[in-house]
């Protein structure tokens, strides 16, 4: 599988299919690529903030995707012409050949409309993705939660790719923490440099996730190919 970072929470791991997610490209300052040269089989949303929410629609329209998020963000978006997959905490689904867990995570997950409203559009989540036979876990945003050793034990995850910049986030003494719950093969950090107020310094969790996994630090626009 080959996994590449597009900034902030925006990966695509591609394989048999092409899987993207949390799409915030336009007015993300680290983005690589623009929406337009994006291309995906399916797009993974985590919450509804428009830092995650980003160029969804627009990419699944140009690219015929389907987009796989919570129920409640699901009834959102239909209504903008978007196929979805809209699916729930705990279930897993499978599309192209691909499965597809939706796991908790800690954060939270309002929608803003074109008029400005806040509106619920459920509950944060994180993915565990199956596709040629690796397991990748994103854990959307989230902080630290215990429950994350069951995560690692009932799925088992190859790759894990964990925010490490605080303030909205896990920063990276949680991070380490949640490594060590989960116990990946691999842990690649995001969510971290896009603005000031995240800035953070990769290198510091690396020195101490190793302890527990490899860790893989990438830049945008980098890719890794992971071999199970």
């Amino acid at each position: 599988m080959r996994i590449t970072w597009l900034g902030h929470a925006c990966f695509l791991l591609e394989g048999s299919k092409r899987i993207l997610i949390d799409p915030f490209l336009t007015g993300n300052p680290l983005a690589p690529v623009k929406p337009g040269d994006v291309k995906t089989d399916l797009i993974l949303v985590t919450h509804g903030h428009g830092d995650h929410l980003g160029d969804t629609v627009e990419i699944a329209k140009r690219n015929n995707a389907i987009v796989v998020c919570i129920h409640e963000l699901s009834r959102i978006l239909v209504k903008r012409d978007v196929e979805v997959l809209g699916m729930n905490i705990g279930g897993s689904a499978y599309s192209m050949g691909v499965k597809i867990t939706m796991v908790p995570a800690l954060h939270s997950a309002d929608f803003e409309d074109e008029s400005g409203e806040i509106v619920s559009s459920g509950s944060p989540v994180g993915f565990v993705v199956e596709m040629d036979g690796v397991k990748v876990y994103h854990t959307g945003d989230t902080g630290l939660f215990s429950d994350m050793k069951l995560i690692g034990e009932l799925y088992e995850p190859d790759i894990m790719l964990v925010p490490i910049g605080d303030l909205y986030t896990m920063g990276i003494k949680e991070a380490v923490k949640a490594v060590e719950f989960v116990r990946p093969k691999v842990a690649i950090p995001m969510h971290y440099n896009t603005f000031p107020p995240i800035e953070k310094n990769p290198e510091d969790f690396k020195q101490e996730a190793e302890k527990f996994c490899r860790v893989v630090i990438l830049k945008p626009g980098e890719s890794y190919e992971y071999r199970p």
